[in-house]
Order: structure tokens, then sequence, then C-alpha cells
């Protein structure tokens, strides 16, 4: 055997020696912790009413279940029903959706999954929306959605994509690839 032979083996085996220890170090080592944060508080057959600064009624809130986090300032909702009674009196709005969440910091609700706004009043001409996403800034009444939009209302529908719509002005824009039908009486 010549040196260049027993050089290489001898680096070799210092290599596998080295490898083996750190492999042992790693099995010895505790598995990592996955830290899932847990709710602060929770809820089942949630009925909340929220009002504001003058003492009128602004939403009424109510879930099959619900979960809150101090931390984030984060509320999760199943099945939520909210109904919404916007600042100048006109037309009351009932939304559902599969998953609520409302986030305290940004003042926000969003909705997702089977997502369904509908008038409670007959008058209105807007009668129902659904989507599978809207985000709702409650201080504003202020509905947006980037997804599929459906409307359906007295003698009309519309589908499109994105929404911006302002509940105290009454006011509903679909951003894009619109369609419609009219149905006269």
């Amino acid at each position: 055997m010549n040196r260049v032979t027993l050089a290489i083996l001898l680096l070799f085996g210092t290599a596998l020696a080295l490898y083996w220890q750190v492999q042992q170090k790693k099995a010895n080592l505790p598995p990592a912790q996955i830290v899932e944060e847990k709710p602060d508080f929770i809820a089942t057959d949630l009925k909340s009413l929220s009002f504001n600064d003058q003492g009128q009624l602004e939403s009424r809130v109510s879930a099959t279940y619900m979960e809150h986090f101090n931390s984030d300032a984060l509320t999760v909702f199943s099945d939520p029903v909210y109904t919404l009674f916007p600042k100048n009196g006109q037309g009351e709005w009932q939304l559902t959706a599969k998953i609520g969440k409302l986030d305290k910091f940004a003042d926000k609700v969003t909705l997702e999954n089977e997502v369904k706004v509908e008038a409670l009043s007959f008058d209105e001409p807007l009668q129902q929306l659904t989507t599978s996403y809207l985000a709702l800034d409650i201080g504003t009444m202020i509905l947006t959605s980037d997804k599929e939009i459906q409307i359906s209302g007295n003698n009309f529908h519309l589908s499109g994509l994105g929404l911006y719509a302002d509940l105290n002005k009454e006011e509903v824009k679909l951003l894009s690839e619109i369609k419609g039908t009219y149905e006269p009486k």
C-alpha cells in the first residue's frame, strides 16, 4: 500500500467518524416542540350584541363555536351570522359563512366559505350576494372581496370578479368581468 492510498483511507475514515459523531448528537437532541397557540377562551352557541357610542344597535353576532386569542386580538367563529345595522338606519343586512374571523386590531371581519349577504328588508333592490370570501371594515361598513361575486335582486342577476360595497351609502360596485340579466315585470 502506498502513501497516497493510505492518506485517502485515513481521510475517508476521519470523515466517516465525524459524520457518525454528528448523527449521534442529533439523535440525542429532544424533538422540536411545535407550539400551537391555545385560545384564551371559547364559547359555544354564542350570541352577542354590539352598540355604538349613542347606544344604538350596531350589530348582532351569533355562531355555533368561537375561539378568542388575546395575544393577537383575533376571534375565530364557526358558522357565524352577523346582522348589521348601518349608520343611517336604512337597510339591515345579514352576513353568513362557514368561517369568520374578527381582527380587533384592524377592526375587520373576514368571512370565508359559502359567504352570503342578505337584505332583511324586501324593499331593498339588492336581495342577496354570494361569494367565497368577503372582508368587512367594521368602522366604515365597507365590504370588499377579490373573489367571484353573484348578486340577485328585484328582477336582476349580476356576476363579476371583485367587490366594493359601502353599506352606509348603499353603493355596490363589481370590479371586473361583469355580466348581468334584467327581467322586466
